[in-house]
């Protein structure tokens, strides 16, 4: 909590405050009832306040029919206030480090969408472009916006 806490006050500039630790419920969950509907994460924790919760569980996002519950690392409103970030799926097999690189890459990730960013088309190393799912673009982002990313939210 303190690595996010630090991360998104050297990246942002924003002062963070840890708040109490909140367990998710069973009406939010998706419907295989394994993992939990971001979504639904999103819309009961809603807030005028900027909120990033973070949960160690698996998440999902309805991406089309075809795949109702499509694993994510995270969701943001975009724009908004309120994110969630998922441990689940980015700490699988790797060290320490690699865990926080990608913990550190996928929040400033989900508050850029709060701040009113898309995924960015405009370079592939930017921290907005899409992860589409595979921790491999994680890895390969640096911990940076391109300029058009910047100048979006300056």
């Amino acid at each position: 909590m303190d690595y996010i806490k630090t991360s998104v006050k050297n990246f942002y500039g924003y002062d963070c405050v840890i708040k109490s630790k909140l367990n998710l419920t069973n009406d939010i969950l998706a419907g295989s009832g394994t993992r939990y509907e971001a979504g639904k994460i999103l819309k009961k924790y809603n807030s005028k306040d900027n909120i990033l919760l973070l949960t160690e569980k698996d998440i999902a996002h309805r991406k089309s029919s075809e795949f109702p519950e499509w694993g994510i690392f995270g969701l943001g409103y975009r724009p908004g206030s309120t994110c969630v970030i998922s441990t689940f799926r980015l700490k699988n097999n790797v060290s320490k480090a690699k865990f926080l690189d990608r913990l550190k890459k996928v929040a400033l990730h989900e508050i850029g969408h709060n701040l009113g960013l898309e995924h960015c088309t405009n370079d592939k190393d930017c921290m907005m472009t899409s992860a589409s799912g595979t921790v491999k673009q994680v890895d390969r982002e640096k911990i940076w916006f391109c300029s058009k990313c910047w100048s979006l939210i300056k």
